[in-house]
């Protein structure tokens, strides 16, 4: 039976971010928006994830301007965002008053779409962002983060589904961020989810291990829907899959898509040329285009190993890239098999990296790993090892109830701290999540610094 794929173009966010760490300036792609709106694409996915903190960190771009400006330009095609649940697109668990109020204004400033996950598959981390997406009018689209361990079994996977479902998800995404689902194993997920659910499902993957395509063509066998995929010159690598070729495959496969090729030709060599550009400056390593079965084994997201290369390479460390990455999986282990996605793939990859730099295993321990050993961010996936927790946290309280339960308000406190730094509401959601670039960079928009 011939069905209608459809596409989701992730050159303006997951793409670049996972290629070369988030650093695509709006000037660099302003060109090719009409291009992206006339190609036939689902959604644009063009904000969240680390692109906020980004631009605020390290490009001094308005992050709620750069999401005006594609959403007065495209006429036939939704905008997408990624958002970590509790967590928004900070690195901890925010008030239930902050989650409402930024999904508030991200659908105000032109948000079309939401894809709401958790780190841990903790569906209590889930509950505000769903309510709030759907209270404003945007599609909520929950993920599930794939992973592989003794309980991330397709049984766990079909469970959370049903939940996820029931909590009012409007469509389903397999969130594959390290690129480790191989294809016979997407074929089996997805046909168990459909049996789970009469939502749309969406698959996101990665080329980190050279799986990626494959695993969308039998994804697409099992009868899911849409697809995560980017445009030749920033595909492929640690980013997603080819759109040019899955379109191809698409319709080989005697199903249909509304991709014009004739489109997809010209934003290839738009991008071509941004690619060049960045690849000349050394923003874009070569590294990141090439493909590494191990991550099979090491299960470390794209994202993730751009952003320890560049962190290895400024600390002067690039020789210890490959046992940071082999200290990754046992670390994971550790901490009850988190999948590693934003923020369970940072504090992996930190705490991997002072395992290894100090030659000691848990001689520096970050706080957001304590604040993890405590409870803070969710339930983890595997009870964490008790004698383990006690020699990083001793006898801290360990809650188990929602984390967000024990957070108090959070808009007042930042309002009274920003004082009149913050000219729009949007400027202390800015300030709220990241308080100190937040302040800096508002300083700078406002001419009160260079």
């Amino acid at each position: 039976m011939t069905k209608m794929i459809e596409f989701t173009e992730t050159v303006l966010r997951d793409a670049h971010q996972s290629l070369m760490a988030t650093r695509m300036r709006t000037e660099d792609f302003a060109g090719a928006i009409q291009l992206l709106d006339q190609a036939g694409y689902r959604a644009l996915e063009c904000w969240g994830g680390a692109t906020f903190d980004s631009c605020i960190r390290f490009l001094n771009e308005d992050p709620w301007a750069r999401l005006r400006f594609i959403k007065s330009h495209l006429k036939n095609t939704k905008t997408q965002m990624l958002l970590r649940g509790q967590n928004i697109l900070g690195y901890k668990n925010y008030p239930d008053d902050v989650v409402d109020k930024f999904i508030e204004l991200s659908v105000s400033n032109g948000i079309d779409i939401i894809r709401i996950f958790d780190a841990l598959n903790d569906v209590r981390n889930l509950e505000t962002s769903i309510t709030s997406t759907k209270r404003y009018g945007a599609e909520a689209q929950v993920a599930i983060s794939y992973t592989t361990s003794e309980i991330h079994t397709v049984d766990y996977y079909a469970k959370l589904v049903e939940q996820m479902t029931e909590m009012g998800a409007d469509s389903i995404c397999v969130k594959d961020m390290a690129g480790i689902l191989t294809p016979y194993k997407a074929y089996e997920l997805v046909q168990a989810l459909k049996k789970h659910t009469n939502l749309p499902i969406e698959m996101h993957t990665h080329e980190t291990t050279g799986m990626g395509s494959m695993t969308y063509m039998k994804s697409l066998e099992a009868g899911a829907d849409i697809i995560d995929t980017a445009i030749s010159p920033f595909s492929g690598g640690t980013a997603q899959p080819s759109t040019e070729t899955l379109a191809v495959l698409v319709k080989e496969s005697g199903n249909q898509t509304r991709l014009n090729m004739a489109v997809l030709e010209e934003l290839s060599k738009y991008f071509q040329d941004v690619k060049k550009k960045y690849m000349d400056d050394g923003t874009l390593p070569a590294k990141m285009l090439s493909i590494d079965p191990k991550g099979l084994l090491y299960q470390v997201p794209g994202g993730m190993l751009s952003n320890l290369y560049s962190q290895l390479s400024n600390l002067k460390k690039l020789d210890k890239y490959e046992e940071v990455l082999a200290e990754v999986p046992r670390v994971r282990a550790d901490l009850g098999f988190p999948p590693l996605v934003t923020p369970m793939s940072q504090m992996v990859g930190t705490q991997a990296t002072f395992n290894i730099i100090s030659g000691a295993r848990y001689k520096m321990v970050p706080n957001e790993v304590k604040d993890y050993l405590k409870g803070l961010y969710g339930k983890t996936p595997v009870p964490v090892d008790e004698a383990f927790r006690q020699s990083i946290i001793g006898d801290a309280e360990v809650i188990t109830d929602r984390p967000a339960n024990h957070l108090q308000p959070g808009l007042p406190k930042s309002i009274e701290e920003v004082g009149d730094i913050a000219q729009s509401q949007e400027d202390i959601l800015t300030y709220t999540l990241f308080p100190e670039v937040g302040r800096k960079f508002l300083e700078y928009k406002y001419g009160y610094t260079e």
